[in-house]
């Protein structure tokens, strides 16, 4: 029988698993991520998130060579759990396996439970960190997926749950808010505050990702969720989880409405009016109390704004690429303002993509969009030259075919390095709505301006 062709992959839309995983271990107090595997996958993700955050990132390695591809990296993994208690001295080590790592079967579980028996065979078992691992090699699934099944780990191996319900302070909630802007998630933060309740975010990168200048270099930047935070969730009032394609599936949420019998609000990131109406309404269950007016009058300046801009968006056509839930949020937003989503791409190949791009879009366009996964630009430029888009939506990796095309890029996701202020981008909530809605419009009008041989000042 004949084999399909194999087509090889041209200009990823997808970033590797562990890289995702760093990310979302960065986002923990005194955490520091540390990869399994050589120490060139350790320095291109320190340098792509870098290029996006404008922040420092350490990320440790085992620093595997050649022979460790035969003998195993176990003896490497010890050293550098030591090496980073006793230089960062780190309250938590999130360790990511790579693709060398899984591909020789280093059992790094075990390796972990092994270092914890030296340790404390040595007296230094109290001064020993939190020691979290989880299982990412690049060939299995994109960063978003490492960044998930981090989450994940995190929430399995740390949470301990009732024994510390008893001392827990006023009520609060669990957001699991995915990959979102530091921007998002501290808005994110102001609204739930805003509720009455507290909160525990996982992962915050809201500071440790965007912080302050700093006269002394911290080693391990200050924020994140803290360790002490996490070890209760299991004593929250409810559990919000951003993410459609993630329902039903195996998620931290999950893991706590199981192991704890919490309530579960599972959404799609609240971008747009429908979406961020879902996340209003799970606060108001969770807390007992109707949206602050201050939501309120965000949300009429919002739909005010979708009447004034009607004239401008509708009828034109948008190809959104890049990570799979924040192109199914993009898209029931789009969607929502008068903008046909011709064609939605990811890297990903979760297998929910195209049936939550449905679901989002029902009632709004006579017929879904066109939907690829396992995406990659050569296959979003060919599909584009037959579709001709007016706008592309999605991260910095579209704007030569934005050139090639000759329409607007709105930049929004991960990695955004040929724009300055990424990480400061707001997307989520009434109000970062309004702020993603007003850069479209303006986009629409310059580019109108641009191809008018008049040059029009009033529009």
């Amino acid at each position: 029988m004949k084999r399909a062709d194999y087509v090889s992959t041209t200009n990823a839309c997808k970033l590797c698993k562990p890289l995702g995983a760093c990310l979302a271990f960065r986002g923990i107090e005194g955490a520091v991520p540390m990869l399994h595997g050589s120490q060139g996958c350790a320095t291109y993700m320190r340098r792509y998130i870098i290029s996006h955050f404008r922040e420092p990132m350490d990320i440790a390695s085992s620093s595997l060579g050649e022979k460790h591809a035969v003998y195993g990296g176990g003896p490497n993994l010890k050293q550098g759990l030591k090496n980073l208690m006793t230089k960062f001295g780190a309250a938590m080590i999130g360790v990511a396996t790579t693709c060398l790592t899984e591909t020789i079967g280093d059992d790094v579980p075990m390796i972990i439970r092994e270092f914890r028996k030296e340790m404390e065979e040595a007296g230094d078992g109290p001064g020993l960190p939190s020691l979290v691992s989880v299982s990412t090699p690049s060939y299995s699934g994109t960063h978003m997926e490492g960044f998930h099944a981090a989450v994940g780990a995190v929430v399995d191996q740390l949470c301990a749950g009732d024994l510390l319900c008893a001392n827990s302070e006023g009520k609060f909630v669990n957001l699991l808010p995915g990959f979102l802007s530091p921007a998002d998630l501290r808005h994110l933060k102001e609204i739930v505050a805003d509720f009455g309740l507290g909160c525990v975010m996982l992962p915050d990168i809201s500071e440790t990702l965007d912080g302050p200048a700093l006269e002394d270099y911290e080693k391990i930047p200050a924020g994140g969720t803290p360790i002490s935070g996490i070890k209760r969730m299991g004593c929250a009032a409810a559990t919000l989880e951003f993410g459609r394609t993630l329902e039903g599936g195996a998620t931290a949420g999950m893991i706590l409405h199981k192991r704890f019998g919490l309530p579960l609000h599972q959404s799609g990131i609240p971008i747009g009016l429908r979406e961020t109406d879902a996340f209003f309404k799970a606060l108001e269950q969770a807390s007992g109390m109707k949206t602050p007016e201050k939501h309120q009058s965000e949300k009429g300046r919002l739909v005010d704004s979708y009447v004034d801009a009607h004239k401008y968006l509708f009828g034109k056509r948008a190809v959104i690429y890049g990570e799979e839930d924040l192109v199914i949020g993009l898209t029931a937003f789009l969607a929502e303002i008068g903008i046909k989503p011709v064609l939605c791409a990811s890297g990903g190949r979760g297998g929910r993509f195209a049936s939550c791009i449905e679901h989002v879009t029902a009632g709004l366009l006579e017929t879904p969009p066109m939907v690829e996964e396992g995406a990659d630009f050569q296959k979003i430029e060919e599909l584009c030259q037959e579709l001709a888009p007016d706008l592309l939506v999605g991260h910095s990796k579209g704007y030569r075919l934005s050139k090639k095309l000759g329409v607007p890029l709105i930049r929004v996701g991960f990695p955004i390095h040929d724009r300055f202020g990424g990480q400061r981008t707001l997307h989520a909530g009434y109000r970062g709505t309004q702020m993603l809605l007003d850069r479209i419009v303006n986009a629409v009008l310059e580019k109108a301006q641009e191809d008018s041989a008049i040059g029009y000042g009033y529009m």
